[in-house]
């Protein structure tokens, strides 16, 4: 089931962008767990999170209107179409919607390229925290 995240949430949705980060051996690790948390609440405080939930929190969407900010799926439920379910809840929501990812993120790059997403630019990563290269995605509904 897909809704929004709670105050509560913020430990569970804090772990899945740290397991993600943790088995990522390119992505560098900037914070603690304990400040991923943190980061997880303010999204949360923010209204920007929707969780899919069975046993557990299994994935989240943080996005502000059509700017999707994090979409993260736990180890254990990827390949399960959650991702897919989130995304497909944001859709139907917006006529575009837009992220970047890292460059090195080839899973997600084709994740989002099945769902209708196109390059728009590329960097060097200058401008993000992790100073990876990275891609501007851009999704639109299609009219007609």
């Amino acid at each position: 089931m897909i809704r929004p995240a709670l105050p509560l949430d913020a430990g569970q949705v804090g772990a899945i962008l740290s397991d993600f980060i943790d088995s990522t051996t390119w992505m560098p690790r900037m914070h603690t767990r304990a400040e991923e948390i943190a980061f997880a609440d303010r999204l949360i405080a923010q209204n920007w999170v929707n969780v899919f939930e069975r046993a557990g929190i299994e994935a989240f969407i943080a996005r502000q209107g059509s700017k999707i900010h994090a979409l993260y799926v736990s180890s254990p439920a990827k390949g399960h179409g959650i991702g897919t379910r989130l995304l497909n809840h944001a859709k139907s929501q917006n006529d575009t919607l837009e992220l970047w990812t890292f460059q090195k993120n080839l899973r997600a790059q084709q994740f989002y390229s099945r769902h209708g997403f196109i390059e728009k630019s590329r960097t060097d990563g200058r401008g993000n925290d992790e100073k990876l290269p990275d891609i501007h995605l851009k999704w639109q509904r299609s009219k007609g």
